[in-house]
């Protein structure tokens, strides 16, 4: 959803020196990438010189053609050597051109997979705020644009700037050696302010594309989290607001945009002129030597063969650095998602160990999302292997904050969580993650089937396996009266399920994935009763022998629990079991009133 370009916010323009530094580290972070193909690189690098020696000597033949073909010569036969020369030579410049993007193609898409990969991969390392503040459509086009320019980056930089520098020289050192001096000054004096006119203007106006950048990311993440969003969009009836929301982002896309337009017209005007007025030098000084009787009409040939032959790639040079330098801009965003610090992240000596049976403690645990909003506070509990602890209150009691600290997306702020007495910090994340399981209360699903949904709990599963999980989740029967089954596709974060459908193959994946640990935050808040009650009872199967952690609006769910645990404004209020904290006759107790209340109403 963007045109070829999209908006939504002024950006002021970016410094030069700070842009310079920016682009000298981009290009040594593709650097390595680059070393691991050195052989192809520099075998590549060989051709690219062969290639621009024929090229040059092309010329050189042509003139003693044209010369032995003059009437001066009264050729009687034709030059059938330098002909075949002429045409060997052309051949050898095209082929060798080919066999040079042939053998740097593995280098170009192995650089691209390499660091799309490894941009990938760093994401997922990345913590949970991170991904809860990024803007989802604006980073995928950042990653996008990113890749492609480094494809434009390695092939234009080492195919043609560095080939047109080798044939400037060549063509230079051969006026400079055939003819008087002048003619290589005017060339000379040509290329420098061709090259500083780019090059100055060039820099002026890429911000223009800097803005453009920023505006097409911003737009297109407006557009996505609309269509993401599109029943909340249907049920407000708010489509033409969303439309002039993205109108206005698209406005300011097209200011930039004309912007960029009305500077490259500019750009390519200017160099237009310099190429014209060098051109017209050189013709006319070659022309005068001709009349003069100093040159020969081949030299007026071979002099204008090498103006078309130098100013063509010359005035692609133009465009090509502007590219570069747009290619750098659409990079260095990419590369700083790779400059992003984890905030999360493995100590040195970080164990690996099975967890089975498993005893979780938290011991004076206090955090918070904000320093300035504190969400727990010394919060103590543990829950010995095989029994389950629940965790009830209001909304924003820090309930959920346990799970996600258990998980570790987030490191605590003071206390510590241990697991067989274990910290967190001391364990691998990915042997930790592998002993807990977790049906959560917002359960979003692969745009994928169902099968690979359920399967997801265990890569590699059987299909026997992934069908007693849903079984054991009581979804089988309903999977099996779909017209595809188990290959059923759920759609974009599962929205062709209902919220109870999606719950249960949650559980399913959990059930599949086997863990030591369980996490239920909220597991049957979706379902109705009926099935409320089905699935509490396998639940209760599967986490017997399991260290459970429930977090629960229902009480009557959570009644036969070993320990409940009632929480308010990030603490734990009351303690005890079902029967202990009615006793009580505190904040339980009012709760389960209040709940039984509702329910025979």
């Amino acid at each position: 959803m963007r045109p070829a370009s999209a908006a939504a916010a002024d950006v002021a323009p970016a410094q030069t020196a700070p842009a310079q530094r920016n682009q000298l580290a981009t290009l040594r972070s593709l650097l390595p990438y680059l070393w691991q193909y050195k052989l192809r690189v520099i075998l590549a690098l060989s051709l690219l010189v062969a290639a621009k020696l024929a090229n040059v000597a092309v010329p050189l033949v042509l003139k003693d053609i044209v010369d032995q073909l003059g009437p001066e010569q009264q050729a009687l036969v034709l030059p059938v050597t330098l002909i075949l020369g002429y045409g060997a030579l052309r051949l050898a410049s095209s082929v060798l051109g080919e066999m040079r993007d042939a053998v740097f193609a593995k280098v170009t898409q192995g650089a691209i997979r390499k660091i799309a990969l490894q941009v990938f991969e760093h994401l997922h390392r990345l913590s949970l705020r991170f991904h809860l503040e990024r803007q989802t459509g604006g980073m995928s086009r950042d990653i996008d644009r990113g890749t492609k320019g480094i494809a434009f980056l390695l092939n234009f930089t080492l195919f043609n700037i560095l080939p047109t520098l080798v044939e400037i020289g060549l063509v230079a050192a051969i006026l400079l050696g055939k003819y008087h001096w002048t003619f290589a000054a005017v060339t000379f004096g040509t290329i420098v302010l061709y090259i500083g006119f780019t090059l100055g203007v060039t820099e002026w106006r890429m911000h223009f594309r800097r803005e453009m950048n920023d505006l097409d990311s911003k737009a297109n993440t407006r557009a996505i989290d609309s269509l993401i969003n599109y029943e909340t969009v249907k049920y407000f009836g708010n489509e033409r607001w969303e439309a002039e929301r993205y109108d206005r982002s698209l406005a300011k896309w097209e200011s930039a945009a004309v912007k960029n337009q009305v500077s490259l017209s500019f750009l390519n005007a200017g160099q237009a002129s310099i190429i014209a007025l060098g051109v017209t030098a050189l013709v006319w000084m070659a022309a005068d030597g001709v009349v003069q009787g100093t040159m020969t009409l081949g030299d007026l040939v071979l002099v204008n063969a090498f103006l078309l032959q130098l100013y063509a790639p010359l005035n692609f040079l133009g465009f090509v650095y502007r590219e570069i330098k747009n290619s750098l801009a659409d990079m260095e965003k990419m590369f700083g998602l790779l400059n992003r610090n984890a905030e999360v992240t493995d100590a040195p000596n970080a164990q690996v160990l099975d967890l089975a049976p498993a005893q979780v403690a938290f011991k004076g645990v206090s955090f918070a999302y904000d320093p300035e909003r504190p969400i727990l506070h010394d919060i103590n509990f543990s829950i010995p292997a095989g029994h389950t602890v629940a965790v009830v209150g209001a909304s924003g009691a820090g309930k959920s904050t346990l799970s996600r600290l258990l998980y570790r997306f987030y490191d605590v702020q003071s206390g510590r969580i241990e697991i067989n007495g274990v910290p967190l910090p001391a364990l691998q994340q990915d042997c930790l993650r592998a002993q807990i399981g977790i049906v959560p209360q917002d359960t979003v699903l692969f745009n994928d089937t169902i099968f690979y949904n359920i399967a997801y709990g265990k890569p590699g599963a059987s299909r026997d396996e992934v069908i007693e999980a849903a079984k054991s989740a009581h979804i089988y029967d309903f999977i099996m009266g779909l017209p595809a089954g188990f290959d059923t596709t759920v759609g974009e974060r599962g929205l062709k399920l209902s919220g109870g459908e999606k719950q249960r193959v949650a559980i399913a994946r959990t059930i599949l994935k086997n863990p030591p640990i369980l996490i239920f935050d909220e597991a049957t808040s979706a379902l109705d009763s009926q099935t409320e009650k089905a699935i509490q009872a396998e639940l209760k199967a599967i986490s017997a022998n399991r260290t459970t952690l429930i977090v629960a609006h229902r009480l009557s769910t959570i009644a036969d629990a070993d320990e409940i645990l009632v929480m308010q404004g990030g603490q734990i209020i009351e303690r005890g079991t079902h029967r202990d904290l009615l006793a009580a006759q505190g904040q339980y107790a009012r709760m389960w009133a209040l709940q039984q209340s509702e329910e025979q109403t």
